[in-house]
C-alpha cells in the first residue's frame, strides 16, 4: 500500500509533534497516531520513513503510560500483518509490555527469541520460556540460563520440544533446584535413564512416581542406583585389564534389571570412569572386554561410530564419546575431515544390526 500525500503529510506532523513537548497533542495521542500509522502503512515506508518513526516511538515510550502500550501490544499480539520491526521494538519493552507479544505473535520468528535470550532480562526470558512450540535451539538456549523460574516455565511447557542434552543439563541440575523435579518427572518425553538417575536425590514420592510410571522393578532400581552411587563416586582409576568384582557385579546387577543403558554410559564417562565404561560398553555390544577395547580404542573414529552406533546413541553425541573416551587413555583427540566423513556415513546410512556385524567383524591394524 503506498503513502498518499497526506500520509507523509500526517507523518511529518506526528515527527513535529513528538520533538516538541510544547505542544497540544498529549504524547499518549502522538504515541497511538504514530503506532496506528506505522502498523496500518508498514509495508509501503522506506528504511528512513521506519527509521524516523520507530525513533518517534522510542522517544516517547517512557513518557506513555503503561497500559496503553500494554493495549497496544496486546492489539498487535495476533496480528500477521503487523510490521516485524513494530513488533520488535514492543518486544524490547518492558516485560508488562513484552509478554503478550513473546507469548502470541506469530511474526517473532526462532531467530528473534534466540536474540531476545542473549540480551534480555530474566522476565522476558521467563515469557519466551512459556511461549507454544518453541523449538530444540531456544530450549537449548534458554536451559543454559540457570535461572529457577525460567527453567520452571519451559518444563512447565507442555508444548516445548526439549533435546536429550538440554534434558540432562535439566536433570543435573535439578539436584539443587528442588522445584524442578517434580515438573521434570511429570514431562512424558523425559527420556526413561534420566527418569532413573533421578531416583539418586528426589523424594520417595517422586521415586515411587518414577517406578511405576516408568515400569521399573523398585528394588532392582533401588540396588542399582546404591551401587552405581557407590562406584561413580569412587576416584577415577588407572586402566586395568580386569575390572575390580564390585564393578562387574555393578554391570551385572545393571544388565540384569535392564538398567544398563546409553546413559549411564555416558555418566559413567563423564565422571572418568574408564574402565566402567569399557566394561558396560562391551556389555551392551556382547563383546568380550578385551576385544572391545582393542576395537574401540585401536580402530580409530569408525570404530567408536560403529559402537555409537550399534547400541543406539545419537550422531550428537558421538564428539563427547570420542573425545573423553581417547582423553581418559591420554590418546589424540583430533577427528580429520574424512573422519567426520565416515562418522556422518555410519550414522545416517547403516543400521543398528549393520554396525554391530561390521564392528565384530572389523580387522585391526
Amino acid at each position: 500500500m503506498a503513502l498518499t500525500a497526506q500520509d507523509m503529510s500526517d507523518m511529518g506532523r506526528l515527527a513535529q509533534l513528538a520533538m516538541n513537548p510544547k505542544s497540544g497533542a498529549s504524547r499518549e495521542e502522538i504515541y497511538l497516531a504514530v503506532a496506528s500509522l506505522y502498523r496500518i502503512q508498514g509495508a509501503g515506508l522506506n528504511q528512513r520513513e521506519r527509521e524516523l518513526m520507530r525513533e518517534i516511538l522510542r522517544r516517547l515510550t517512557l513518557d506513555v503510560e503503561m497500559a496503553i502500550r500494554i493495549a497496544l501490544a496486546q492489539r498487535l499480539a495476533e496480528d500477521t500483518t503487523a510490521p516485524h520491526d513494530l513488533i520488535l521494538l514492543l518486544v524490547d519493552d518492558t516485560v508488562e509490555v513484552a509478554r503478550p507479544l513473546i507469548l502470541h505473535s506469530p511474526l517473532l520468528t526462532e531467530t528473534d527469541m534466540l536474540r531476545l535470550i542473549a540480551h534480555a532480562g530474566v522476565g522476558h526470558l521467563e515469557a519466551v520460556a512459556g511461549r507454544p512450540n518453541i523449538g530444540t535451539p531456544v530450549t537449548d538456549e534458554l536451559v543454559r540460563t540457570n535461572h529457577e523460574s525460567v527453567l520452571l516455565n519451559l518444563v512447565r511447557n507442555a508444548t516445548a520440544r526439549i533435546s536429550e542434552g538440554a534434558y540432562k543439563s535439566l536433570v543435573e541440575k535439578s539436584r539443587d533446584l528442588t522445584g524442578l523435579q517434580e515438573p521434570l518427572i511429570r514431562r512424558p518425553d523425559l527420556p526413561p535413564q534420566l527418569a532413573s538417575d533421578m531416583c539418586e536425590w528426589v523424594s520417595d514420592a517422586l521415586k515411587s512416581f518414577i517406578v511405576t510410571h516408568y515400569q521399573m522393578a523398585p528394588k532392582a532400581v533401588q540396588h542399582s542406583l546404591t551401587d552405581a552411587v557407590r562406584i561413580v563416586k569412587s576416584p577415577p582409576a588407572e586402566a586395568k585389564d580386569q575390572p575390580a568384582d564390585s564393578a562387574q557385579k555393578l554391570i551385572d546387577k545393571l544388565s540384569s534389571s535392564g538398567q544398563l543403558k546409553t546413559g549411564f554410559l555416558m555418566r559413567v564417562l563423564s565422571q572418568g570412569q574408564a574402565d566402567l565404561f569399557d566394561l558396560a560398553f562391551s556389555r551392551l555390544l556382547e563383546i568380550e572386554l578385551n576385544p572391545f577395547r582393542e576395537a574401540f580404542y585401536n580402530g580409530g573414529a569408525r570404530a567408536v561410530a560403529l559402537s555409537c552406533r550399534a547400541v543406539g546413541m545419537d550422531r550428537a553425541v558421538f564428539a563427547t564419546v570420542f573425545n573423553l573416551s581417547r582423553q581418559s587413555r591420554r590418546m589424540p583427540l583430533a577427528l580429520s575431515k574424512s573422519d567426520n566423513a565416515i562418522v556422518d556415513s555410519i550414522f545416517s546410512d547403516m543400521t543398528r544390526q549393520a554396525a554391530m556385524a561390521e564392528l565384530k567383524n572389523m580387522p585391526i591394524a
